[in-house]
Protein backbone atom coordinates (compact mmCIF):
# COMPACT_ATOMS: atom_id res chain seq x y z
CA UNK A 1 0.00 0.00 0.00
CA UNK A 2 1.31 3.45 -0.89
CA UNK A 3 0.88 6.18 1.69
CA UNK A 4 2.52 9.38 2.84
CA UNK A 5 5.06 8.12 5.37
CA UNK A 6 5.71 11.58 6.83
CA UNK A 7 2.01 12.02 7.63
CA UNK A 8 1.83 8.49 9.03
CA UNK A 9 4.80 9.31 11.27
CA UNK A 10 3.12 12.51 12.44
CA UNK A 11 -0.12 10.70 13.26
CA UNK A 12 1.83 7.94 15.04
CA UNK A 13 3.55 10.57 17.18
CA UNK A 14 0.14 12.00 18.10
CA UNK A 15 -1.02 8.53 19.17
CA UNK A 16 2.22 7.87 21.06
CA UNK A 17 1.42 10.98 23.10
CA UNK A 18 -1.77 9.26 24.32
CA UNK A 19 0.29 6.43 25.81
CA UNK A 20 3.27 8.48 26.94
CA UNK A 21 4.49 8.64 30.52
CA UNK A 22 7.38 10.14 32.49
CA UNK A 23 10.09 7.64 33.38
CA UNK A 24 13.38 8.50 35.08
CA UNK A 25 13.50 12.04 33.71
CA UNK A 26 12.42 11.11 30.19
CA UNK A 27 9.28 10.37 28.24
CA UNK A 28 8.37 6.83 27.16
CA UNK A 29 5.42 5.47 25.19
CA UNK A 30 4.06 1.99 24.53
CA UNK A 31 5.18 0.69 21.15
CA UNK A 32 1.99 -0.80 19.72
CA UNK A 33 2.45 0.61 16.21
CA UNK A 34 3.37 -0.93 12.87
CA UNK A 35 7.11 -1.73 12.77
CA UNK A 36 7.59 0.31 9.60
CA UNK A 37 6.37 3.43 11.37
CA UNK A 38 8.36 2.75 14.54
CA UNK A 39 11.51 2.20 12.47
CA UNK A 40 10.87 5.40 10.53
CA UNK A 41 10.48 7.40 13.77
CA UNK A 42 13.73 5.87 15.03
CA UNK A 43 15.56 6.73 11.79
CA UNK A 44 14.37 10.33 12.17
CA UNK A 45 15.82 10.43 15.69
CA UNK A 46 12.46 10.83 17.42
CA UNK A 47 12.41 7.60 19.45
CA UNK A 48 14.86 5.04 20.76
CA UNK A 49 15.46 1.84 18.81
CA UNK A 50 12.17 -0.11 18.90
CA UNK A 51 14.00 -3.40 18.32
CA UNK A 52 14.36 -4.35 21.96
CA UNK A 53 12.61 -6.52 24.51
CA UNK A 54 11.15 -3.44 26.19
CA UNK A 55 7.45 -2.86 25.61
CA UNK A 56 7.98 0.87 25.35
CA UNK A 57 10.32 3.27 23.56
CA UNK A 58 11.97 6.42 24.85
CA UNK A 59 10.99 9.57 23.00
CA UNK A 60 13.85 11.98 22.33
CA UNK A 61 13.38 15.56 23.50
CA UNK A 62 12.38 16.53 19.96
CA UNK A 63 10.16 13.45 19.64
CA UNK A 64 8.31 14.29 22.86
CA UNK A 65 7.80 17.88 21.69
CA UNK A 66 6.53 16.84 18.25
CA UNK A 67 4.36 14.14 19.84
CA UNK A 68 2.56 16.71 22.00
CA UNK A 69 2.25 19.15 19.08
CA UNK A 70 0.82 16.47 16.77
CA UNK A 71 -1.67 15.41 19.44
CA UNK A 72 -2.82 19.01 19.91
CA UNK A 73 -3.04 19.55 16.15
CA UNK A 74 -5.04 16.42 15.30
CA UNK A 75 -6.65 14.94 18.38
CA UNK A 76 -7.14 17.52 21.13
CA UNK A 77 -10.77 18.39 21.87
CA UNK A 78 -11.65 21.90 20.71
CA UNK A 79 -14.16 22.45 23.53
Amino acid sequence: MDYNTDKADEMALALLYLTSFEDHGGVRAWKGMAWEIMNSLHEKGLISDPKSKAKSVRLTEEGAKLSRESFEKYLKSKS
